[in-house]
């Protein structure tokens, strides 16, 4: 039987009890369940490329490789780590920019499925280490878009970016990579835009993907084998944030997707959605718990045992350009207990380690446990946990199925600093 929310409170309730706080807790059933939900919507014309840098423990890689299709990294030490967990070399994608020798050494002699060449400085180098490898690179070629809809929280597109070849200077520099002889072009990867809870603006984006592909292609006379769509799917963050519709989405991009493999010169394409913060964001929370509580000039504070070394996205140092607190609630708390404005501090010796200002709980006391959620992704490794040296927080996994109660599995961790 599914947890409801009553028995997820009480199973959290039970974690920070056993295994304590500050600590990451992942209900990885959830992700099962957005992967199956993403293929089912999309009616299996995508392949799932799970994009490891949100989250890259190996517990997940490790569940995840049965789940997903194929895995995208983007360093040296990535790689050895999605290899570690099981993926086959031929599984994973190579993204980022200014990739240096020793990665691409690396990839080449691991037999990497595709580099992602962003630059023609990336394609000499990697044609130039293929060839001393006695080997001919699968590459696919990331386009930065002149344009993406208005919706998302990070817009790469139009304006100048780090990442990919510029769609003004595509044409002239795919002769010049097409010429490099370590090098074989599969196909293009597109990433202009994430964290939309828009359906329109999404499905909008997905079509000028599919319009870039179709066109390039044909200029240039290719049948891809591989085409990778960046899913900018966003998550729920803040209170008043509304799901995005993914059978919107859906229904608004399969006549394209289906246009588009109709076409003979995509019959044979795969194409690919890489994402990771819409598969595991949500599926995880921060439990924190609060540790002295005062008054001060107006305003209730409470000191939490959590805080900006283990979660710099809910502190508001993620780019968000006003701090807006995550969703979180008071474990234990019931339906009716009066909600009150707090602020939440963590302990770090810093003005910076605040959760949220004004954030509205019912009445906290010491050892109170505060739940912070979509916190799967871009947390724990997303964030300083050196600093100021109070040590790593727990990483929690959680196994529900139909007939059992719940499997809890505590991820490796370092030493905690008393």
């Amino acid at each position: 039987m599914r947890h409801d929310t009553t028995q997820r409170s009480a199973l959290l309730a039970e974690i920070a009890e056993r295994h304590g706080t500050p600590s990451f807790v992942y209900f990885m059933d959830d992700v099962k369940q957005r992967i199956d939900a993403l293929r089912a919507a999309f009616d299996g014309m995508l392949g799932i490329s799970y994009a490891m840098k949100c989250n890259p423990h190996p517990r997940v890689l490790s569940t995840l490789r049965g789940w997903v299709d194929a895995l995208d990294v983007s360093s040296r030490g990535e790689l050895a780590r999605g290899v570690g967990a099981g993926f086959r070399p031929d599984r994973i994608s190579f993204t980022g920019p200014a990739k240096q020798a020793a990665c691409l050494t690396l990839a080449v002699e691991q037999g990497i499925g595709e580099v992602v060449v962003e630059s023609l400085r990336d394609a000499r180098l990697l044609s130039r280490i293929a060839e001393a490898c006695g080997r001919v690179q699968p590459i696919l070629v990331r386009i930065a878009p002149k344009h993406v809809p208005r919706g998302f929280g990070v817009n790469m597109a139009g304006r100048p970016c780090q990442f990919g070849i510029d769609e003004e200077q595509l044409d002239s520099a795919l002769h010049h990579i097409r010429a490099l002889p370590g090098l074989s072009l599969e196909g293009f990867h597109i990433f202009s835009g994430t964290q939309s809870l828009r359906a329109e603006a999404v499905a909008e984006n997905y079509g000028i993907f599919a319009s870039l592909f179709r066109r390039t292609s044909e200029a240039h006379d290719l049948a891809p084998r591989k085409l990778i769509f960046g899913s900018g799917l966003g998550i729920r963050y803040h209170e008043g944030d509304e799901p995005i519709d993914l059978g919107q989405v859906a229904s608004l991009t399969l006549p394209t997707l289906r246009a588009l493999k109709a076409d003979p010169r995509f019959r044979e394409t795969s194409l690919v959605l890489e994402t990771g913060r819409y598969l595991i964001g949500e599926a995880g929370v921060y439990l924190t718990r609060v540790v002295y509580r005062k008054h001060s000039r107006g305003s209730d504070i409470a000191h939490v045992d959590g805080g900006m070394h283990h979660h710099l996205g809910a502190c508001g140092h993620l780019g968000m350009v006003i701090h807006r607190p995550y969703r979180m609630f008071k474990l234990g708390a019931t339906d009716d207990a009066r909600a009150l404005p707090f602020d939440l501090y963590g302990p770090l010796c810093t003005s910076i380690d605040v959760l949220g200002r004004g954030v509205r709980l019912p009445w906290l006391e010491v050892n109170d446990v505060i739940v912070v959620g979509a916190s799967g992704a871009y947390a724990a490794s997303a964030s300083p946990q050196a600093f100021i040296s109070h040590g790593p927080a727990s990483e929690i996994f959680v196994y529900e199925d139909t007939a059992n109660e719940p499997t809890i599995v505590v991820g490796d961790q370092g030493p905690r600093v008393a």
